[in-house]
Order: C-alpha cells, then sequence, then structure tokens
C-alpha cells in the first residue's frame, strides 16, 4: 500500500475530534521560501531624529531579492546616538542609484527617494512603501511599479486621505511615513512568459503553486468540481463563506456572477 492509503486508513480510525483536527493542520501545512531572502524590507526605526529633523544615508548598492519583483537598496545610515553605522534595506523608487544619497525625516526635502511623514507632502504627490500604523516601517504600495497618491489633509485630527494602487481611499495617520517617487521595477509584468520554464522558475522561487490543476480535469474523489463524462462543474459554483475546507472551491461567498451589464462605473483618477 501507499502513503497515501495508509494515511487515509489512518484518518479513517481516528475519532471524528482528531480527524477535523488532522486535517485543518494538513491544510496550513504552509511554509514561504523565505530562507533566500536577502533581508526584510523596511524603513529605519522610527527615532526622535526622524520625528524632529532628519538623517542622511548613502546607497551602498542595489540587490534582487528572490521571489520578489522590486528591487532592493542597501543604504548605510550614520546612528545618531552611537558612533556605528548601520545598514537598513530600503524597497528601491525609480532613480535610485548607487552612492546616492537618501534623507529620512520630517525635514527632509521633497525628492525622489526620500523618506517623509504623509502629513508634510502636499497633495497630488506620488508615494510609495506607505506606513499603514505610524512605526510600522512599511506596509502599502510595495511591489515593483507600484505607488499611492496623496489626495488631501485633515489639519484638525491630522489625517490625510491617500489613494492605494488598486483605487481604494484610505486614511492614515499624518505620522505614517512614506517614500516619495513609484517602486522601481516597472514593467514586469508586461513580458510574456512565454515557456512553462520560465513559471517554474517564477514560482519555484516564492511558493509550490504551479502547476495548477483544475477541479473540473480531476476526479470526483480528488475535488467537487471533478468527475462527469465531460468537463464541466455540474452545480452552481457558488459556494458559502462558512464552508469547510474541501468545500470550499469556486466563487467563495460571491454577491453575484455573471457579465456587468448596463453602465459601468469608472474609478475617478
Amino acid at each position: 500500500m501507499t502513503d497515501a492509503h495508509n494515511a487515509a486508513e489512518l484518518i479513517r480510525r481516528l475519532p471524528l475530534k482528531q480527524t477535523q483536527i488532522l486535517l485543518v493542520n494538513v491544510v496550513n501545512n504552509f511554509k514561504a521560501h523565505t530562507h533566500h531572502n536577502k533581508a526584510p524590507a523596511q524603513f529605519r526605526p522610527l527615532d526622535f531624529a526622524e520625528r524632529n529633523g532628519y538623517v542622511r544615508g548613502i546607497v551602498k548598492e542595489i540587490i534582487h531579492d528572490p521571489g520578489r519583483g522590486a528591487p532592493l537598496a542597501r543604504i548605510v545610515f550614520r546612528d545618531p546616538y552611537r558612533y556605528k553605522l548601520r545598514t537598513e534595506t530600503f524597497i528601491a523608487t525609480e532613480g535610485t542609484h548607487t552612492g546616492g544619497f537618501v534623507y529620512c525625516g520630517k525635514k527632509a526635502a521633497l525628492t525622489v527617494g526620500n523618506v517623509l511623514p504623509v502629513g508634510q507632502l502636499p497633495e497630488g504627490t506620488i508615494i510609495c512603501n506607505v506606513e499603514e500604523k505610524t512605526g510600522d516601517r512599511g506596509a502599502l504600495a510595495r511591489t515593483s511599479g507600484n505607488y499611492a497618491t496623496i489626495i488631501g489633509h485633515s489639519p484638525d485630527d491630522n489625517k490625510t486621505r491617500i489613494r492605494l494602487p488598486s483605487g481604494a481611499k484610505k486614511t492614515i495617520s499624518g505620522h505614517a511615513r512614506a517614500t516619495v517617487g513609484i517602486v522601481a521595477g516597472g514593467g514586469r509584468i508586461d513580458k510574456p512568459l512565454l515557456k512553462a520554464g520560465r513559471a517554474y522558475h517564477k514560482y519555484k522561487a516564492k511558493r509550490y503553486n504551479w502547476p495548477r490543476t483544475r477541479g473540473v480535469a480531476m476526479n470526483p474523489v480528488d475535488h467537487p468540481h471533478g468527475g462527469g463524462n465531460h468537463q464541466h462543474i455540474g452545480k452552481a459554483s457558488t459556494i458559502a463563506r462558512s464552508a469547510v475546507p474541501g468545500q470550499k472551491v469556486g466563487l467563495i461567498a460571491a454577491r453575484r456572477t455573471g457579465l456587468l451589464r448596463g453602465t459601468v462605473k469608472v474609478k475617478d483618477v
């Protein structure tokens, strides 16, 4: 008997509660391929120097991070409190080059590549790697070629409204930091993969999700959409949000399905 048959027999003999726990562990057993990552891409820890002035860093090198579309920049800062150099890894913006200076802080100049609080930036400024919460070191608009736009400020409660790459609008604290400019590596997805070998190497660096077999091409024992004399789902593909793992495939908790008919709302720019 194969290992799969042995595992199936073991699960069949277990009590129901233990079986559910075992299946949940199997479903959640994904491990990201992080062992080859160079370093976390994040800002300097927020300190007094950035809150009240600025610190200057120099770009030492621009590196590729496996599994990430955007290039990274290694920037060396002089510690404002100790006689020491500290190296940080930032997401590179378009125009970043080795030997260039990067200024971080409230009083930094409005120049591409510098890091400032969003409350200090004028409306319409293009920014990237935006902090969602003050001090989290960057969370929004971080992928290659992406950017967010500052829509407006609310001086009363020190809030800033931004437009995210998805078109959604979000209100964040005016103290949250962001990099001025667009993330480097734009146009990466414009070049087609063309062959399976390139897709293999692309997803090998990210996660084991390629190639992906369609559910309708499987047997009914392997997938809810499997089986039949020809490839068809055979029932409505919408599924409840509360469906258990194994059933939760298809259009999950869809509000509506089908073609959009009538007028289409266009996102305001």
